[in-house]
């Protein structure tokens, strides 16, 4: 399962109801991974206030490095040392060396756990994997903004099933090299007379095919996102405007939704929304006229994907 945390919903300048960009998103797997998308000020303080733990997150993926996107890194890393943080953080984005390093060396005070800078490629059309779990991988492409800018969809690994039946009718009985067969693909099984064969996954199980959310921090419209969200469970997408403003490389809720029905995505969430908008309903219907399963995003809201 997955569950998705919208900590902060807003476009540059905050408002009473809305906090910078920020989005957790907790995998439970065969474990659990609490990933944090962007983490604008105030992060730690919304985290508190939804009732996850930031001593959970251990990756933050940054999109940009505009303030409104990382300046909750400060803060967040602080308190993480005040409360006697051991384990790694990694903090991925363009140019994150050069960033993370800034930020870590900012006022008196040494970190008692290691802060690992993970650089991400901003440019060219090619999807990169930059990270991977045991149950997942990440991958990132470049966006379409103003500074170094990337996308990232989180891909969870297809699932096999072992069919009771189909081992049944080959002779096979379960047992622990099941979980090799599962890793790899193949496995050479021994019967009880001592003879060996190599066993192809795709003979005795079903596969299910994993979930992906792609989430695309600040950008105007690109032939790059709708290749990384190609039927996507769910595309988080860049809605800051209910019309296109030229001057601003940003994408209107229209353009967002547009590019969600090209790339077959399941459902489409608008965040980053500008804050001249008080009433999200005429922002929501607009987008529903190009995509219908599109909803707005607002601080503290949660979606939970089931496979």
């Amino acid at each position: 399962m997955i569950e998705i945390t919208f900590l902060g919903t807003v476009s540059g300048v905050p408002s009473k109801d809305r906090n910078h960009p920020a989005i957790i998103l907790e995998y439970y797997g065969e474990g659990k991974d609490t990933i944090l998308f962007d983490c604008g000020e105030g992060t730690q303080k919304q985290l508190m206030k939804s009732g996850i733990s930031f001593m959970d997150v251990n990756k933050i993926f940054i999109s940009h490095w505009h303030a409104d996107h990382f300046a909750g890194l400060i803060g967040l890393i602080q308190t993480m040392n005040l409360e006697k943080r051991k384990k790694e953080l990694r903090i991925y984005g363009p140019e994150a060396e050069r960033f993370v390093s800034d930020i870590v060396d900012l006022g008196y005070f040494g970190l008692r756990f290691p802060v690992t800078a993970v650089n991400v490629p901003f440019e060219g059309e090619k999807i990169e994997k930059i990270d991977e779990g045991e149950d997942y991988e990440m991958l990132s492409i470049p966006g379409f903004h103003t500074v170094p800018e990337v996308a990232y969809c989180f891909k969870e690994k297809d699932r096999w099933s072992i069919d009771t039946e189909k081992l049944k009718e080959q002779g096979l009985r379960r047992g622990f090299w099941l979980k090799k067969l599962k890793r790899d693909g193949k496995a050479e099984y021994k019967d009880k007379d001592g003879k060996t064969r190599v066993v192809d996954i795709k003979d005795v199980a079903s596969c299910k095919q994993g979930m992906c959310v792609v989430y695309t921090g600040d950008t105007k419209p690109c032939d790059n996102i709708v290749k990384i969200s190609k039927a996507a469970d769910l595309l988080i997408h860049d809605g800051t405007f209910l019309e296109e403003d030229e001057g601003k490389a940003h994408a209107d809720v229209k353009q967002a939704a547009k590019i969600a029905k090209k790339a077959d995505v399941k459902q489409l969430i608008l965040t980053h929304i500008s804050r001249r908008y008080t009433d999200i309903k005429e922002l929501e219907e607009e987008a529903k006229k190009v995509f219908e399963n599109t909803r707005v995003a607002h601080d503290f809201m949660k979606v939970k994907l089931k496979n």
